[in-house]
């Protein structure tokens, strides 16, 4: 059987990790990678390096960048983007059996519209989620509906793509893959972390990671600004690790603002990626984490870590105790900062996303059935 897949930067690169190590175990499967997005941006930390460090086959590098981060940029990127995957496809499209593709970013969006024409199916993995405060909501539910396999986080977003699709058909309820074998991650010590990336997380440090709200987009400048007031108050006691927002709508505003705090404040340090293993050590290092990623409402809780959800980028997500939701604003930052320091920053609870089992052996054992791509 022959798979590709798509990866467009480092975040559905790291959620893939379990499933590339499953189907690289599999014998009977031959896969490559598709890479594009910021893996190629020098800017992003050229993520396409590790990659390449763990080995896998890269199928085709192909350039998508947008040439500016404002409305225009983003569509014309989008445009840039199936436009050079058509192709890609019509390169491939005798040579695979499925392509796997993973969320909602707008890059992935159209690198499956282009599979269309030519018929190639597509297994969709996060489908049927929410995130209210970003344009990725269309985007995620147009793949679904572009896809012929998919695989749920959980039992609610499985239902949600039945509805969407009009069929329980190839749908199926996997957890999420990025929590496969947390126990078993070969996670870095405080010591090996510092050699790695030059960050003591033996000392409190709170794990930073916002990106734009692409639906508010012309809010995103005072976000950043209240966020930085709010960071530069929490340096006075803890250290503040910041990795950098992915290539959305007005992200180039926000990367400026961190950097300025950065450089202003030597408690507050920047990173452009940790790789998986680095960040998952990272977040288990930390004190909590803040901002408005998805992996403070995946995988914080399986590390007994508190996150503070700001504003509303990931409004509508299935969440567990774990998370603290409030508004972008310095006070209510700081509120939530004190309450967790009260309850003495450690989770204890469960995790509404863990299944029992492995996600990735799913995936594959569902890729294998190929009765699904013939229509049987």
């Amino acid at each position: 059987m022959n798979v590709g897949i798509l990866t467009s930067t480092r975040a559905d690169y790291g959620i893939y990790y379990s499933l590339l190590r499953a189907l690289s175990k599999d014998s009977e499967i031959n896969f490559g990678l598709f890479v594009f997005g910021t893996h190629l941006s020098a800017e992003h930390g050229a993520t396409v390096g590790l990659i390449e460090r763990d080995g896998y086959n890269i199928y085709e590098r192909v350039d998508t960048l947008p040439t500016n981060d404002d409305a225009a940029g983003i569509s014309e990127a989008m445009g840039k983007t199936t436009a050079h995957f058509s192709k890609v496809w019509k390169t491939w499209e005798a040579k695979l059996d499925v392509v796997v593709a993973l969320g909602d970013r707008y890059e992935m969006f159209a690198a499956v519209a282009a599979t269309v024409p030519f018929g190639i199916p597509v297994a969709h993995l996060h489908g049927g989620e929410t995130s209210l405060g970003a344009i990725d909501d269309k985007f995620r539910h147009a793949i679904t509906q572009m896809s012929t396999l998919h695989f749920t986080a959980t039992p609610a977003y499985a239902e949600k793509v039945t509805q969407l699709t009009g069929s329980n058909k190839g749908v199926y309820y996997v957890g999420a893959p990025s929590l496969d074998g947390l126990k078993e991650l070969p996670l870095l010590t405080v010591p090996e972390l510092e050699e790695r990336f030059g960050i003591n997380f033996g000392e409190p440090t709170v794990l930073v990671t916002f990106h734009p709200e692409t639906v508010a987009r012309a809010e995103n400048e005072r976000y950043g600004k209240t966020l930085c007031a709010a960071l530069n108050r929490l340096s006075e006691r803890y250290q503040v690790v910041i990795t950098m927002p992915n290539a959305d709508t007005m992200g180039s505003v926000l990367r400026s603002q961190f950097s300025n705090l950065s450089a202003a404040n030597e408690k507050v340090m920047t990173i452009e990626s940790f790789g998986k293993i680095g960040y998952f050590s990272a977040m288990r290092h930390c004190a909590f984490l803040l901002g408005n990623t998805s992996s403070g409402i995946i995988e914080a809780a399986s590390f007994g870590k508190y996150a503070i959800d700001l504003g509303d980028r990931q409004k509508g997500r299935a969440v567990s105790d774990n998370l603290v939701r409030v508004e972008v604003d310095e006070t209510s930052i700081l509120t939530a900062v004190k309450g967790l320091e009260q309850k003495g920053l450690r989770y204890s609870g469960g995790n509404v996303y863990v299944k029992e089992g492995n996600a990735a052996d799913e995936i594959v054992a569902w890729l294998k059935a190929t009765e699904v791509f013939e229509g049987g």
